[in-house]
């Protein structure tokens, strides 16, 4: 269902969300005090894990809704606003609510992540980049933004869903940055390739534009229903490309063609990641938590303007085959799962903590 328009949501959903998220955060409590009494019947304590989880995500949202609505009231005249620190002032409400739900997520789920960088290279090209994501398994989006902000010490400018505004916090916040919330569907008359490519001019210094061409998270119910449509559009090579490519969904082609089309100087970041991808329901996150045992690994690799082909024909191929490049990474690291945990090397959380691992924040905007 697609969210009501911006004053109906900044209306009604704007005042009365605090004290109906005080409401939940206090019943989640309950439900993390009961979990916590059952501990010694039940050690992995799930729901306790949850709840507490949940609570820690609601006071976050509300604080990061009511800074924003505290910058407005020092601000509230856009026309006399310095637009770098109004920006620079939102970057940093939204570092803090990750770091938060971060530092939560790690001791109460488990969760990890490790980032396999090219050799050699300790941070992403000067001036704006555009990144282009794989998308599966819960919290891929909010680690990768996670891990723009701290480690890459990037402004994000994220491609959503547009479901997410219905979001209180996230809506303010996000929409503050600039982001581009999408629906599932375009309706007809709407120009979505062309709001991507407008996103893209407005890139400048530290800003990366985050987008996953997938359009949605991978499940293997997905990459059998992406086959079947392109078959029955009588695309053969992208059906015989999906065959070949079981761990991604085909590439969507228009937003990011559209992306390098308006803006040919950006370099482009490719990112892959495996590790918690199999865990495509809620069921099967519950049956998995704490996730101690299986981090998320996260691959990138760096494609410089020139290398990236001017013709939209050659465009999209490119993009198909970074993707199959994609899907052989997560082949090899799958590959790779059952070696010792003492094989792998932890990743760097920075240039000055060599030798620490990265736990961006466990949680799915989508």
């Amino acid at each position: 269902m697609r969210p009501p328009p911006v004053p109906v949501r900044r209306a009604v959903l704007g005042p009365t969300w605090p004290p109906v998220a005080a409401v939940l955060a206090a019943l989640l409590l309950v439900v993390a005090a009961l979990g916590g009494l059952a501990w010694p019947l039940a050690r992995r304590a799930r729901a306790a894990r949850l709840a507490l989880l949940a609570a820690v995500y609601l006071f976050v949202d509300v604080s990061l809704l009511v800074a924003c609505t505290a910058l407005w009231l020092r601000h509230p005249v856009a026309a006399r606003r310095d637009d770098e620190r109004w920006q620079q002032a939102h970057t940093g409400l939204l570092r803090w609510g990750l770091a938060a739900l971060r530092s939560t997520a790690t001791p109460l789920l488990g969760f990890r992540l490790r980032l396999e960088e090219p050799p050699g290279v300790v941070g992403l090209s000067d001036g704006p980049v555009l990144v282009l994501a794989r998308h599966a398994g819960p919290g891929d989006s909010f680690a990768l933004v996670e891990l723009l902000l701290s480690r890459y010490h990037r402004r994000p400018r994220i491609v959503l869903k547009e479901t997410l505004q219905w979001d209180p916090g996230l809506d303010v916040l996000l929409n503050r940055l600039s982001a581009c919330f999408l629906p599932a569907r375009g309706a007809a008359g709407e120009d979505l390739p062309g709001r991507l490519a407008g996103l893209a001019r407005s890139l400048r210094g530290s800003d990366a534009m985050l987008v996953f061409p997938e359009g949605r998270n991978w499940t293997p119910r997905r990459h059998h229903r992406a086959i079947a449509r392109l078959r029955h559009r009588a695309h053969r090579q992208a059906a015989a490309d999906a065959v070949d490519n079981p761990n991604v969904l085909p590439p969507r082609p228009a937003g990011v063609l559209a992306c390098l089309t308006a803006r040919p100087d950006l370099d482009v970041v490719i990112v892959a990641h495996t590790g918690l991808d199999d865990l495509v329901s809620p069921a099967m996150v519950w049956h998995a938590l704490p996730l101690r045992d299986r981090p998320m690994t996260v691959r990138w690799w760096h494609e410089a303007a020139r290398t990236v082909p001017a013709d939209p024909a050659r465009q999209y191929q490119w993009l198909r085959v970074q993707w199959a490049i994609v899907d052989s990474w997560i082949d090899a690291r799958k590959a790779q799962s059952d070696l010792p945990d003492e094989s792998v090397q932890p990743v760097s959380a920075g240039p000055d903590q060599e030798g620490q691992e990265v736990d961006p924040l466990l949680g799915a905007p989508g």
